[in-house]
């Protein structure tokens, strides 16, 4: 085994280069089998999972998922103001940054970034709670790609580029992370379900992060500095196609929900049960005002 971390080190070294020094000896960061160990393992459960619970009752899970919403929403809101702060006092350019420029800014932003890069394998507790509770047809594509993507993702760049121009997209991610884990905290108690109404824009946050962070990108490329363009064309290649399965989720979910309302609400004016003034002739049943299960993609 130690052959073979060695032969990995050193294959990745000339691949990518020296990594940064900075990380040596933080945790999960020196060896990369770990982090793909626990990508494997979470494949796995994704595939088996669903075939271990089908002849079960689903798992409600009510009570930790609002802990373990809240923990990642004062994660997430944590990591945002910490890496906005860093930036600040490190006085980063927008355009283009270097990992080796800001000093001490550069050591509080690798910092947060570890966090960012650690939440990510915590995030897989995401699949596990739909697999406990057999929302199976939230397992979709994208939701797998994103997940298990991001945590081996991360692991390179922390030990490559763990500051600088990287700070971008993470800081996007983190506050629309406190949009959405605060969303679906509040949505897992039931009293609350009819006061939330932002779930829509969570989508098109995420896909408007994805447009900036390629923007931000770009910039480092048409006018270079000390950060690898290596890593720069890599991140633009991964936020476009994280757009388009995004924009495919998002059509699907919302362009389909619109047509099914528009259907409901003919058959209402032809079965007469409403009138020309807009109320009702009669009472509905009451299994049609419950709101159906609103999918989660990330």
């Amino acid at each position: 085994m130690e052959h073979f971390d060695a032969s990995l080190s050193t294959y990745f070294k000339a691949l990518l280069g020296p990594r940064d020094t900075r990380v040596k000896g933080w945790f999960l960061l020196d060896n990369y089998i770990p982090t793909f160990i626990c990508s494997v393992i979470y494949l796995l459960i994704v595939w088996l999972g669903p075939k271990y619970m089908r002849n079960k009752q689903p798992f409600s899970c009510r009570g930790i998922l609002v802990v373990y919403n809240l923990g990642l929403t004062l994660l997430s809101l944590y990591m945002f103001c910490e890496l906005v702060t860093g930036v600040w006092e490190g006085k980063y350019n927008f355009f283009c940054q270097g990992t080796r420029t800001a000093g001490e800014s550069d050591m509080k932003i690798i910092r947060v970034l570890w966090w960012y890069y650690f939440s990510k394998l915590i995030e897989f507790m995401d699949t596990f709670f739909f697999i406990l509770r057999k929302n199976n047809h939230q397992i979709t594509v994208l939701h797998v790609y994103h997940h298990a993507s991001m945590l081996n993702i991360w692991w390179f760049v922390m030990n490559w580029v763990p500051c600088g121009h990287s700070y971008f997209g993470a800081t996007l991610n983190s506050f629309i992370h406190v949009l959405m884990y605060s969303y679906y905290g509040l949505s897992s108690v039931p009293s609350m379900r009819p006061y939330l109404w932002w779930k829509k824009y969570i989508t098109q946050g995420q896909l408007l992060q994805f447009v900036l962070t390629i923007i931000q990108t770009s910039c480092g490329v048409i006018w270079p500095c000390t950060f690898p363009l290596g890593w720069l064309y890599f991140q633009i290649g991964y936020m476009i196609s994280l757009i388009a399965l995004f924009t495919n989720f998002y059509i699907q979910t919302y362009n389909r929900k619109e047509a099914s309302r528009r259907k409901d609400h003919l058959k209402d004016h032809q079965n007469g049960s409403v009138a020309a003034n807009g109320h009702t002739n009669s009472f509905s049943p009451l299994e049609n005002n419950v709101k159906p299960r609103k999918l989660r993609k990330d």
